[in-house]
């Protein structure tokens, strides 16, 4: 047993096709995990709900700014859409970053030809 130790995983322990050899000793600790399994979809809920708020705030936020303020809650909606995003409102955050930078385009370059 004390020599066991002192082996290497070289060709003998290799098992040969054809050739039946008894299952070896390796003196490998292993074991089996008895945890029980971290459950992510309830995180996941919480996260849309969360995220799903955030998402309506930045829409209505770039919605306002076509009316008044674009630079300012065009700002906001942008900003607050990249955070809506990433907690799980994709398409609310995306629509809100777009309106709010159709928002600041259209107050940058084509306000200014009508004031």
């Amino acid at each position: 047993m004390a020599d066991n130790r002192e082996r290497t995983y070289n060709e003998s322990y290799v098992q040969s096709i054809g050739k039946e050899e008894p299952e070896r000793n390796f003196m490998e600790e292993t074991a089996a995990e008895v945890a029980e399994p971290i459950r992510r979809r309830e995180e996941r809920d919480e996260e849309r709900a969360d995220g799903a708020g955030l998402g309506w705030l930045a829409l209505a936020l770039s919605i306002i700014a076509l009316f008044i303020w674009p630079i300012l809650l065009g700002a906001a909606g942008i900003i607050v859409g990249f955070i809506a995003r990433r907690r799980g409102a994709e398409t609310l955050g995306a629509w809100a970053i777009g309106i709010g930078v159709i928002a600041i385009l259209v107050r940058l370059f084509i306000m200014p030809f009508y004031t």
